[in-house]
């Protein structure tokens, strides 16, 4: 399990570069906590900044981008329908200029929101993400930065979701943090159903803070969790759904169609997980079902990557979808899916169904 928080701009008038710096045994726990977050650098406030007071608080659309926006969850803040995520790409993948390049083009398209974590690169992910802001001088209050607690050093009490990693306990540590203004909200990354309502509970039953999202796996192979379980919370404690991977991890752009390229992330050591899960007899099966997608996305006049995300972004219980690119070019045609959605009738989602051998899904199980 992980948490996911959303950082205000507390620590980016301190800088960057010294949190590791702060004792882990310091009696004073607000610096530890300042110290935790010090290199997210970064703020969660975003209140109408793009929605006319006259449109619908359920989505509306930039008037310059196109861009569409929606509530996270029952809460009031709203978030692009498409964010950009930093994981394996920044401080990783991709050199600085380049992850400059990508936010500049989500930022312009009317991406608001930007997901980072505190393992990612080691920590590096946030310190770029960070800079990136400072140096474009974007408003901080129109941005929406999500980072992550759990993997965060290698010492046993340097990770996980315990008193000595996060001040306190969960629940009580989240509202700890959303009340000293660390944070805005806070959520929950590959949680279960019932531990996100157990949360739940535990927030109401001591006047503490709950989560507002739930951050979940979801694309064409992988969508009980957001499509059964999600629902269900939403519409009893509101909390949304915010989902990654709408490629599953780059098998639906196709470039694993005729073998794993020597210069893909299969092809690492360290995603052999990835290259077994292609060469299975599912991933063989998948495959061919991707090349009959194929067609769909062909006669929609798009391609199948902006299909994949089109097809998460149809799903009204999803705040909003992370794109993961390591390229410029990869991402403006991703952000077209927005282009698509339109597109995305009823008897488009049930033929897609129909190839992946799945029933339609019908509004009554978004429903509790």
């Amino acid at each position: 399990m992980q948490v996911s928080i959303a950082c205000t701009d507390h620590n980016l008038k301190r800088g960057n570069g010294d949190h590791s710096k702060q004792s882990a045994t310091s009696p004073n726990v607000v610096n530890q906590a300042r110290a935790k977050f010090r290199t997210v650098a970064i703020i969660a406030r975003s209140f109408g900044s793009f929605t006319p007071r006259h449109i619908s608080l359920k989505e509306s659309t930039g008037k310059h981008t196109g861009m569409k926006y929606r509530n996270l969850g029952k809460s009031g803040l709203r978030v692009s329908c498409l964010g950009l995520g930093t994981w394996v790409t920044f401080g990783g993948q991709i050199t600085d200029e380049i992850a400059e390049q990508l936010m500049t083009i989500a930022y312009e398209s009317g991406v608001n929101l930007f997901d980072t974590a505190e393992v990612y690169a080691g920590g590096r992910a946030e310190v770029i993400l960070g800079n990136i802001i400072k140096k474009k001088c974007w408003r901080r209050s129109s941005l929406v930065i999500t980072t992550k607690l759990y993997w965060g050093g290698k010492a046993e009490t340097e990770r996980g979701l315990s008193r000595k990693h996060i001040i306190e306990e969960i629940v009580r540590a989240m509202t700890y943090v959303i009340n000293q203004g660390m944070a805005m909200y806070w959520g929950t990354s590959r949680w279960t159903a019932m531990e996100i309502m157990e949360a739940y509970s535990v927030a109401r039953q001591f006047n503490l803070i709950p989560p507002v999202c739930e951050q979940a796996e979801y694309h064409l192979f992988q969508r009980e969790k957001v499509e059964v379980q999600l629902p269900e919370l939403y519409h009893k404690i509101g909390v949304g759904a915010m989902t990654w991977s709408p490629l599953a991890c780059g098998i639906i752009t196709g470039k694993y169609e005729n073998g794993i390229p020597e210069s893909s992330r299969a092809s690492m050591k360290s995603y052999q997980w990835l290259k077994e899960k292609i060469v299975s007899e599912d991933g063989r099966k998948q495959q061919a079902k991707l090349k009959e997608l194929n067609h769909i996305a062909e006669k929609l006049g798009c391609t199948l990557p902006q299909l994949a995300v089109a097809w998460c972004l149809r799903n009204e219980g999803v705040s909003s979808v992370l794109l993961g690119t390591s390229n410029p070019e990869q991402l403006t045609e991703n952000l077209g899916a927005i282009q698509v959605l339109p597109k995305m009738t009823s008897h488009v989602v049930s033929e897609i169904d129909h190839i992946l051998g799945n029933r339609p899904y019908s509004k009554k199980d978004y429903r509790s």
